[in-house]
């Protein structure tokens, strides 16, 4: 299966996963960076290795047409900042791995408030790419447990090895998940928070308190 990848090195692991399986890389879309905490030298570095194209400006129509005729079969999104246009007429296949147990959580970083709503377990699930926003029939989801302590550094670590490990499972029967993969009925949409949010009120319990400290981690924007 020759694929093309959006991803940045919380992703690493998706990128990796698919080359272990022997899935042929075509080209890679990141992002420049925003901030101290993201990187990409991680999948550049991959990318140059096996010799593709990189891109950092948005993905286009053509970009697509220019992956069709490369003989690329499927568009993988790990992480992007941008809105992927409409595939349908270019690939046979566009998946998205996001961090939350679809239909529940769905949303640009649904991590945090996992962490604040003190869930007891958490997943990342790998679905359809449709113009709906991570609305796409689930192919697959790979669950794991949280910690009553979790933070934000941690549960990313989680769902970095949960996403790995789900990339290498779908791989191995990829067109009969893509066949046999589940509608998503009723479920959330988490938005992302608000500045407000991250301000600290020293009236609440301290068990709050360092909840939503834990929640937002090294996040600084």
């Amino acid at each position: 299966m020759r694929f093309a990848i959006t991803a940045i090195d919380r992703y690493l692991g998706i990128f990796e996963a698919l080359i272990r399986a022997g899935w042929e890389p075509v080209k890679l879309f990141t992002v420049p960076l925003r901030n101290l905490v993201d990187s990409n030298h991680g999948v550049i570095a991959l990318a140059e290795r096996h010799k593709i194209p990189i891109q950092l400006s948005p993905m286009t129509a053509d970009d697509l047409q220019a992956l069709s005729q490369k003989g690329c079969d499927v568009l993988i999104i790990a992480s992007y900042n941008w809105k992927i246009p409409d595939w349908q007429p270019y690939l046979k296949y566009a998946v998205n791995f996001h961090a939350s147990p679809l239909p529940e959580g769905r949303g640009p970083y649904p991590a945090v408030r996992a962490i604040l709503e003190k869930r007891d377990h958490w997943a990342v699930a790998c679905h359809k790419v449709t113009a709906d926003m991570d609305k796409g029939d689930v192919l697959a989801e790979e669950n794991f447990s949280l910690s009553d302590d979790e933070c934000h550094e941690s549960i990313d670590l989680k769902i970095q090895m949960a996403a790995k490990r789900l990339a290498f499972k779908t791989t191995k029967d990829f067109e009969k998940l893509w066949a046999q993969a589940k509608p998503q009925t009723g479920g959330s949409y988490w938005p992302r928070w608000k500045n407000e949010e991250r301000i600290i009120d020293f009236s609440l319990p301290v068990e709050r308190i360092m909840r939503q400290v834990r929640a937002f981690g090294l996040i600084k924007v």
